[in-house]
């Protein structure tokens, strides 16, 4: 086929899947490749744009977050008519040789474990926060709290909530 003839990437979402399904295999294999490096693409500029984002707000989305008394979470503030919107996930392990001895113990005191932890030992944040001091105590060297990657949305013309 003549390049003229060629399908490309944009024309596809004009056609019937059936029509698509219906090219010749090497049209299908060049918009496959084409949609490839175009996905490959638009996510190496939204790596790039997240990267400058994230350097233009880190520094004051984590001094608002420190303001609030949080380490990790959202937050919001302006940057003139555009809201940022800054989420910090908390990312918490646990040390599995650790839990398991500490559900021996409960087990051994004629506890319920499943009271405490979820099987296949990890801890669900709720749970922990919940629990009393003594408890928590007991499970401190057994937890390992880490930050996710920060996230920034841009509110273009509204205000801080």
């Amino acid at each position: 086929m003549t390049t003229s003839n060629r399908i490309r990437l944009g024309d596809p979402g004009r056609m019937a899947v059936g029509d698509i399904a219906a090219l010749p295999a090497d049209q299908l294999a060049l918009l496959q490749d084409e949609a490839d490096a175009a996905l490959h693409q638009a996510k190496t500029t939204c790596d790039w744009l997240d990267g400058a984002v994230a350097l233009k707000y880190g520094d004051r989305a984590h001094a608002a977050r420190q303001a609030a008394g949080k380490d990790t979470g959202t937050i919001r503030f302006d940057d003139g008519a555009v809201t940022v919107i800054a989420d910090l996930p908390k990312r918490v392990d646990w040390d599995q040789a650790m839990l398991a001895g500490l559900v021996e113990r409960i087990q051994a005191d004629g506890a319920d474990p499943a009271e405490y932890v979820d099987i296949g030992f990890s801890v669900p944040e709720r749970k922990y926060t919940a629990w009393p001091k003594d408890i928590r105590q007991e499970f401190e060297p057994a937890r390992t709290v880490r930050t996710g990657k920060p996230k920034f949305r841009l509110l273009l013309g509204e205000e801080v909530r």
